[in-house]
């Protein structure tokens, strides 16, 4: 496993110990805090790093073995970030606002996923069969579709796991996720409520550099799991039956395990469904 080098200094550097002015701290957090410094708590550095290490290691783990995972952000210094490293790892963004349900519901959200495709195939096919009116509106309900569900369009089934940046701001995906029983990684400020965040990285949620800096550790990690996984493969090949046999085989597995997934997927929804009406 080859994870990215990061040290207190580099934390330091970035800001990631700055937290919010003490009268607006979540007491959750206390174990977190090193102290106060002019009215602003202090993020516990010798705390974070081994939690940091921790978060990247089931980042490698998850991506290693193909897993799908989904990048949360809404805050406005962040979306450009967010969307920028899941393009990068070939995975899935929500940056402009997360819409209830995005998870809990995702027989909804698949619908209007699939309108969004056959939106995008029209406009493209029938584009000079249409009417300037046609077309605009077409292409405002495909636009209002886009800025919304836009970056989990290529996403089948529920992710793997979820990755959030601000615990606070996004609260709502965090709680979808943990009926779920997806875990999540996410940004602890001192504001914020540790609970149900699987792999906790306690640190800066605002800030340019310390949003960078956890940006360029997670690429890097997802980028290395990928290269993995490449190599495997390759390895694989020297030794295995021909490459026919190797083909239909490995379609058949890819086609089983999407099954098996949205079955899953399923599953999680109705449990959800279920704990929330008792």
């Amino acid at each position: 496993m080859k994870l990215p080098e990061v040290n207190i200094q580099q934390l330091l550097e970035a800001g990631v110990h700055f937290g919010h002015h003490k009268k607006r701290w979540n007491p959750k957090m206390e174990q977190y805090i090193f102290g106060i410094r002019n009215n602003i708590h202090i993020i516990d550095l010798r705390i974070s790093l081994p939690l940091i290490y921790k978060a990247l290691e089931a980042l490698y783990s998850i991506s290693s073995k193909s897993g799908k995972i989904l990048f949360v952000g809404t805050k406005k210094q962040t979306s450009n970030f967010i969307e920028e490293i899941a393009k990068k790892t070939n995975q899935y963004f929500i940056t402009k606002r997360w819409f209830g349900g995005t998870l809990t519901n995702w027989n909804t959200i698949s619908n209007s996923i699939e309108r969004l495709k056959k939106l995008e195939e029209k406009i493209g096919v029938e584009e000079n069969k249409l009417s300037k009116k046609e077309l605009l509106n077409l292409r405002r309900e495909r636009d209002k579709l886009n800025n919304a569900i836009g970056g989990i369009k290529t996403m089948e089934t529920l992710p793997d796991l979820v990755v959030i940046f601000d615990t606070v701001k996004d609260k709502i995906a965090v709680q979808e996720a943990h009926k779920l029983s997806i875990p999540v990684l996410g940004i602890i400020d001192t504001n914020s409520d540790p609970e149900n965040i699987n792999y906790p990285i306690p640190g800066n949620d605002d800030a340019i550099r310390s949003i960078n800096l956890y940006v360029n550790l997670f690429t890097e990690t997802i980028l290395n799991a990928s290269k993995n996984i490449v190599k495997t493969e390759d390895v694989g090949s020297s030794t295995n039956p021909p490459e026919e046999v190797i083909e239909n085989k490995e379609v058949n597995k890819i086609s089983l395990k999407e099954k098996n997934k949205k079955k899953n997927t399923e599953k999680k929804i109705k449990k959800a469904k279920k704990n929330s009406n008792e």
